[in-house]
Protein backbone atom coordinates (compact mmCIF):
# COMPACT_ATOMS: atom_id res chain seq x y z
CA UNK A 1 0.00 0.00 0.00
CA UNK A 2 1.28 3.57 -1.27
CA UNK A 3 0.96 6.22 1.00
CA UNK A 4 2.01 10.12 1.34
CA UNK A 5 3.08 11.91 4.34
CA UNK A 6 -0.24 13.10 5.20
CA UNK A 7 -1.84 9.91 5.34
CA UNK A 8 1.45 8.38 7.26
CA UNK A 9 0.46 10.97 9.92
CA UNK A 10 -3.08 10.82 10.23
CA UNK A 11 -2.66 6.82 10.57
CA UNK A 12 -0.24 7.75 13.48
CA UNK A 13 -2.50 10.08 15.16
CA UNK A 14 -5.00 7.21 14.62
CA UNK A 15 -3.04 4.34 16.26
CA UNK A 16 -2.02 6.64 19.12
CA UNK A 17 -5.65 8.26 19.47
CA UNK A 18 -7.63 4.77 19.29
CA UNK A 19 -5.10 2.39 20.83
CA UNK A 20 -5.10 0.31 17.72
CA UNK A 21 -5.01 0.32 13.96
CA UNK A 22 -6.23 -2.67 11.68
CA UNK A 23 -5.76 -3.19 8.12
CA UNK A 24 -5.97 -5.76 5.19
CA UNK A 25 -3.04 -7.68 4.33
CA UNK A 26 -1.80 -7.79 0.85
CA UNK A 27 0.95 -9.77 -0.89
CA UNK A 28 3.15 -13.37 0.34
CA UNK A 29 6.48 -11.86 1.71
CA UNK A 30 4.75 -12.79 5.40
CA UNK A 31 3.62 -16.29 4.49
CA UNK A 32 2.16 -18.44 5.71
CA UNK A 33 1.62 -16.47 9.43
CA UNK A 34 0.28 -13.23 7.58
CA UNK A 35 -1.97 -13.98 3.99
CA UNK A 36 -3.48 -11.58 1.44
CA UNK A 37 -7.26 -10.87 3.05
CA UNK A 38 -6.01 -11.66 6.70
CA UNK A 39 -6.83 -8.11 8.93
CA UNK A 40 -4.21 -7.58 10.81
CA UNK A 41 -4.19 -5.23 14.16
CA UNK A 42 -1.43 -3.25 15.18
CA UNK A 43 -0.87 -1.15 18.48
CA UNK A 44 1.18 1.70 19.00
CA UNK A 45 4.65 0.85 20.90
CA UNK A 46 7.65 2.88 21.13
CA UNK A 47 10.33 1.65 19.10
CA UNK A 48 12.76 0.95 22.32
CA UNK A 49 10.24 -1.37 23.36
CA UNK A 50 10.49 -3.61 19.77
CA UNK A 51 11.84 -6.90 20.01
CA UNK A 52 13.66 -9.58 17.90
CA UNK A 53 10.68 -11.02 15.67
CA UNK A 54 7.97 -8.78 16.66
CA UNK A 55 6.41 -7.64 13.47
CA UNK A 56 6.64 -3.92 12.62
CA UNK A 57 4.37 -2.06 10.54
CA UNK A 58 6.22 0.89 8.63
CA UNK A 59 6.56 2.92 5.96
CA UNK A 60 9.57 2.79 3.23
CA UNK A 61 10.61 6.18 2.45
CA UNK A 62 9.01 5.70 -1.29
CA UNK A 63 5.76 5.69 0.50
CA UNK A 64 4.90 1.84 0.75
CA UNK A 65 3.33 0.63 3.87
CA UNK A 66 4.81 -2.88 5.44
CA UNK A 67 4.93 -5.18 7.91
CA UNK A 68 7.98 -7.32 8.55
CA UNK A 69 9.54 -9.51 10.98
CA UNK A 70 12.80 -7.40 13.24
CA UNK A 71 15.49 -8.80 12.84
CA UNK A 72 17.96 -6.37 14.77
CA UNK A 73 18.81 -3.39 16.10
CA UNK A 74 21.68 -1.85 15.26
CA UNK A 75 23.52 1.92 15.64
CA UNK A 76 24.80 3.19 12.10
CA UNK A 77 26.49 6.84 12.36
CA UNK A 78 25.14 7.60 15.66
CA UNK A 79 21.37 6.98 15.28
CA UNK A 80 19.21 3.64 16.05
CA UNK A 81 18.28 1.51 13.21
CA UNK A 82 15.46 -1.74 12.62
CA UNK A 83 16.79 -4.42 10.16
CA UNK A 84 13.77 -6.05 9.24
CA UNK A 85 12.76 -8.83 6.94
CA UNK A 86 10.15 -10.71 5.23
CA UNK A 87 9.67 -14.16 6.25
CA UNK A 88 9.60 -15.59 2.25
CA UNK A 89 11.77 -12.74 1.76
CA UNK A 90 15.30 -13.90 0.84
CA UNK A 91 17.13 -10.26 1.32
CA UNK A 92 16.53 -7.52 4.15
CA UNK A 93 14.61 -4.47 3.95
CA UNK A 94 17.01 -1.73 3.98
CA UNK A 95 17.57 0.25 7.36
CA UNK A 96 14.89 1.89 8.76
CA UNK A 97 14.53 5.24 11.09
CA UNK A 98 12.55 5.02 14.54
CA UNK A 99 10.13 8.03 12.89
CA UNK A 100 9.22 5.21 10.16
CA UNK A 101 7.52 3.07 12.55
CA UNK A 102 3.98 3.00 13.05
CA UNK A 103 3.28 0.35 15.18
CA UNK A 104 3.66 -3.27 15.93
CA UNK A 105 1.26 -6.38 15.06
CA UNK A 106 -1.19 -7.12 18.11
CA UNK A 107 -3.20 -10.38 16.28
CA UNK A 108 -3.93 -11.42 12.68
CA UNK A 109 -7.61 -12.24 11.99
CA UNK A 110 -8.03 -14.94 9.57
CA UNK A 111 -11.43 -16.15 8.16
CA UNK A 112 -12.28 -18.42 11.67
CA UNK A 113 -9.13 -17.92 13.37
CA UNK A 114 -7.64 -15.04 15.47
CA UNK A 115 -4.14 -15.78 15.83
CA UNK A 116 -1.52 -13.15 18.72
CA UNK A 117 1.89 -13.10 18.37
CA UNK A 118 1.74 -15.25 21.81
CA UNK A 119 -0.11 -17.66 20.43
CA UNK A 120 2.76 -21.15 20.73
CA UNK A 121 2.46 -21.93 17.25
CA UNK A 122 3.32 -18.20 15.89
CA UNK A 123 5.87 -17.74 18.33
CA UNK A 124 7.48 -21.32 17.30
CA UNK A 125 6.87 -19.75 13.60
CA UNK A 126 8.78 -16.90 14.49
CA UNK A 127 11.62 -18.49 16.36
CA UNK A 128 12.08 -21.40 13.31
CA UNK A 129 12.18 -18.45 10.73
CA UNK A 130 14.93 -16.30 12.22
CA UNK A 131 16.89 -19.06 13.35
CA UNK A 132 16.49 -20.92 9.88
CA UNK A 133 16.79 -18.47 7.12
CA UNK A 134 16.83 -20.93 4.77
CA UNK A 135 13.20 -21.74 5.04
CA UNK A 136 12.80 -18.27 3.65
CA UNK A 137 14.16 -19.42 -0.08
CA UNK A 138 11.95 -22.37 -0.02
CA UNK A 139 8.87 -20.43 0.81
CA UNK A 140 9.96 -17.97 -1.50
CA UNK A 141 9.98 -21.50 -4.32
CA UNK A 142 7.24 -22.82 -3.09
CA UNK A 143 5.00 -19.28 -3.97
CA UNK A 144 6.94 -18.94 -7.25
CA UNK A 145 6.03 -22.39 -7.84
CA UNK A 146 2.23 -22.38 -6.98
CA UNK A 147 1.85 -18.60 -8.70
CA UNK A 148 3.34 -20.44 -11.99
CA UNK A 149 0.49 -23.13 -11.69
CA UNK A 150 -2.05 -20.42 -11.07
CA UNK A 151 -1.40 -18.46 -14.64
CA UNK A 152 -0.70 -21.62 -16.18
Amino acid sequence: MLIDEPIFKLLKQAINKDGWLELPAFGNSMFPYIQTEDICRFSPCHPSELKKGDVVLFKLKTGQLIAHRLVKKQIINYQHVFILKGDTNLGFDKPIEEGQILGKLVSVKKQHLHLSPEHLMVRFWGGLILTFPVLSGVLRKYLNRKLKLQYK
